[in-house]
């Protein structure tokens, strides 16, 4: 009975995880679609995270019926830097790059979005490079494949593979996103930037206002109301900004609600039961699913360098997130604050990837850093 009630727990726990990367997929597809078809982008932040605010509100004002008394202008003032870096200019640079490149390869570089803060976290200190031990080497040997695998995804091209359409359709169908490749990148490189500075800001603000249900719900009200000033000031033309029964409407949705809502619920439950590592785990199997889904549904061609960068990120996002995983036990283990730390994560890095507001589990670990270093 005991193995069954463990199998139990495990397929849940799996099951959602994979949910996680399904809900993820499916927003990038749809984003793509709907932004080559002309959709303003902020517009597309606004109403998402609108309608993500209303599907978080529920648990904010059930499980963390407090939070509203906590609040004071500095955390007024971290709630808006959370949203301003991680959701107004992160996400919306992500969505530039998105509507110039494809799904797969925006994905690819989302993935680099640990990589980016862990090395932002070693200039400023906030990590220390442990090359003595071999986990530390690990997670080091997987940064680098990480890095060159976006290289070869951004620098090589190589062949071309089509599947589901025939190459004359797909050419076609390219032809007519008039994508920008150097303008996409350099939008995707400055949407990894903000998201590492989001993850840092997340630390502080996790520390003085630990409410999840609120902090996120929070946040997304006050990017909505961000991402409509900006977008005003950009177009204020009542056709950029009206809503339709269209596909425009269902990604929006979509995006709110299950990319956004249902994913950060998915990532806290799962979190709770596994650990902080345990969801980033998962992150990878975006870039397989974004990938064949793409080239099946849109007829975009797989070039062999986004093959050969997808197959670097992949190994070295597993290493790093495998070294980081073990480091970070053995720190917690060695400080003896496994019980109280778990309590305190937060839900996820996806992320990292799944461009979901969540909080970084990394304040723990620099914590018991510090207590190292005393």
């Amino acid at each position: 009975m005991k193995i069954v009630k463990e199998w139990f727990k495990w397929s849940q726990t799996v099951l959602s995880m994979l949910l996680v990367q399904v809900f993820a997929t499916g927003m990038q597809i749809l984003s793509r679609v709907i932004l080559v078809e002309g959709t303003f982008i902020f517009a597309l932040i606004a109403y998402r995270h609108a309608v993500a605010a209303i599907c978080v509100a529920p648990f904010a004002f059930y499980f963390e019926r407090d939070g509203a008394k906590k609040l004071r202008w500095s955390i007024w003032f971290w709630l808006f830097l959370n949203a301003l870096v991680g959701i107004t200019m992160a996400m919306g640079l992500f969505y530039y790059g998105l509507r110039d490149t494809s799904a797969t390869y925006s994905v690819n570089f989302l993935s680099l979005v640990p990589i980016f803060t862990y090395i932002i976290s070693i200039v400023c200190r906030m990590e220390r490079l442990r090359f003595q031990t071999w986990t530390s080497k690990v997670k080091t040997m997987g940064a680098v494949l990480c890095v060159g695998g976006a290289l070869t995804t951004s620098l090589y091209k190589g062949k071309e593979f089509y599947i589901g359409q025939s190459s004359h359709q797909t050419h076609s169908t390219v032809e007519a996103s008039k994508t920008n490749m150097l303008r996409g990148t350099l939008f995707l490189l400055g949407s990894c930037l903000s998201y590492t500075a989001w993850f840092i800001v997340q630390v502080k603000l996790l520390e003085i206002f630990p409410f999840k249900y609120w902090g996120t719900m929070l946040t997304c009200i006050i990017a909505s109301i961000q991402a409509t000033i900006v977008g005003i000031c950009l177009d204020g033309r009542k056709v950029t900004w009206s809503l339709k029964w269209n596909l425009q409407l269902v990604t929006i949705i979509y995006s709110g609600a299950l990319a956004t809502a249902a994913t950060f619920c998915l990532i806290y439950w799962a979190i709770a039961i596994k650990g902080p590592t345990y969801p980033t785990m998962f992150n990878p199997l975006a870039l397989l699913f974004v990938a064949i889904s793409e080239a099946l549904l849109l007829g975009e061609p797989i070039s062999l360098g986004i093959l050969l960068g997808m197959f670097l990120i992949l190994i070295g996002l597993c290493s790093f997130l495998w070294g980081k995983g073990k480091e970070t036990q053995c720190m917690l283990q060695a400080s003896g604050e496994v019980s109280t730390t778990m309590a305190a994560e937060s839900a996820g890095v996806h992320s990292t990837a799944t461009v979901v507001p969540s909080f970084s589990p990394r304040h723990a670990v620099l914590r018991v850093e510090k207590n190292d270093r005393n």
